[in-house]
């Protein structure tokens, strides 16, 4: 139940440690407000994780998507006293704090760009601006705001789906897509268990499935049998 405060910071860190066991590539997780007094000990679980870096918002704890209607934002001070906890608990200076402001949506593109500015005054390393609506307002939001910025592209938003490039010369420099995969899966497993029902086979979607062979190699199932193998040798000839 993401979106609504009611995700456990336990919850967040074990996916987090999931994430990592399993790629080498950088993770950034979103810890929401950041569960009020638990802010320092989940910056110190996710460094452990081997997390990158995390975002934490200006709403307040009972939250809502940052694409929806009626959110509330806290008041600047209490999101830098939050950005404070996390800055003072990081052990690794690589980790990324990032804050993010949902407040275009509130109280104005202006209010967005000074509460990020205080946020980056008090140690935030980037900023994450939620659902601004144009191209332009992107520019001027960087033009000010001199740390790297994160945009939001998700689906059924306030922020139409801009090219990749068109988003670059506005000065952004991350893109994040964070439901994207997760609605085509949905949507194909809906279509997929309908088509079983009506047909009584899944026949006709072997095209679009991932065969055995391709699982078997993005998982290194191979390696991990011989390994078992080996494993079992050598126990038979220790009896």
């Amino acid at each position: 139940r993401p979106d609504l405060g009611l995700t456990s910071r336990a919850e967040v860190v074990e996916e987090a440690r999931r994430i990592t066991a399993a790629t080498s590539l950088p993770l950034l997780v979103d810890v929401d407000t950041g569960w009020g007094n638990e802010i320092a000990d989940c910056v110190r679980e996710l460094e452990l994780a081997g997390v990158a870096g995390m975002h934490i918002e200006d709403q307040v704890e009972q939250k809502r998507c940052g694409h929806r209607s009626g959110k509330v934002l806290v008041p600047v001070m209490e999101m830098q006293a939050r950005l404070s906890a996390a800055l003072a608990a990081r052990q690794d200076s690589s980790f990324v704090i990032m804050a993010r402001t949902d407040a275009a949506g509130v109280e104005g593109l202006a209010a967005a760009i000074d509460r990020s500015l205080a946020y980056i005054e008090t140690g935030a390393d980037m900023i994450f601006v939620e659902a601004l609506g144009s191209l332009d307002e992107y520019r001027q939001f960087t033009e000010v705001v001199q740390v790297p910025v994160l945009a939001n592209l998700t689906e059924f938003g306030q922020t139409p789906l801009f090219e990749r490039e068109q988003m670059a010369q506005t000065g952004i420099s991350i893109l994040l897509y964070p439901l994207s995969a997760f609605r085509v899966m949905s949507k194909a497993v809906e279509a997929l268990y309908a088509s079983i029902r009506t047909e009584g086979t899944q026949r006709g979607w072997l095209e679009r499935m991932q065969s055995r062979e391709e699982l078997y190699d993005l998982l290194d199932y191979h390696t991990a049998e011989l390994a078992q193998d080996k494993q079992r040798k050598k126990d038979q000839h220790n009896d």
